[in-house]
């Protein structure tokens, strides 16, 4: 039987921070980048079979997809973690959840068939995967873009272990092996 992977794919400004403190990610969409690059999300998405997101993510999803009029881009089941009552998408396999993050991965795994897991964002929700034990990859794309002030790629204290690097367009790129919380954190 396959083991699925759990994968916290994103990107990052130099300074550490997802979005700026409007959630805006204008910051990203500017950036220049290689499809067929270093960590090309169409090599990544391939293998992934269920997504799960937080409710802020999910909004500026929906919201960005009004503004472009395009569809909705996943075709596997889309988790949204969520304890605010929001609008499903139409014609998407969108799941909303809330609670505990553990009977919400059983559910994906069983949904996504043999292949991995990725938690697309927010750093929190990413935290929650962590902090149970779930989360298995990060890769993670450096933008050369300073914010001084947004939301952080990860709002916890975790252990990685480096795999590889690359460049892909203006991005530094770097997958990294999540290894736990912080040893000076699990003596205290």
């Amino acid at each position: 039987m396959p083991v699925t992977n759990v994968h916290y794919y994103t990107a990052t400004t130099l300074d550490g921070f997802l979005a700026d403190p409007d959630d805006s990610l204008d910051w990203l969409l500017r950036q220049p980048q290689d499809e067929d690059g270093y960590g090309s999300y169409d090599e990544f998405i391939k293998n992934i079979g269920a997504i799960v997101m937080g409710s802020t993510t999910y909004e500026w999803v929906l919201d960005h997809l009004d503004r472009s009029g395009e569809k909705w881009m996943y075709d596997m089941p889309a988790w949204v973690m969520t304890t605010r009552d929001l609008k499903p998408f139409p014609d998407a396999d969108i799941r909303f959840a809330a609670g505990e993050i553990r009977p919400v991965y059983e559910e994906m795994v069983a949904a996504a068939d043999g292949k991995d897991l990725w938690v697309v964002g927010g750093g929190d929700l990413v935290g929650q995967f962590a902090d149970a034990g779930l989360l298995d990859e990060i890769f993670v794309s450096i933008a050369p873009v300073v914010l001084g002030a947004g939301r952080p790629l990860l709002p916890r204290r975790y252990d990685l272990e480096l795999i590889d690097t690359g460049r892909n367009g203006a991005f530094v790129c770097a997958r990294y092996r999540f290894t736990g919380v912080l040893t000076e954190d699990r003596q205290a």
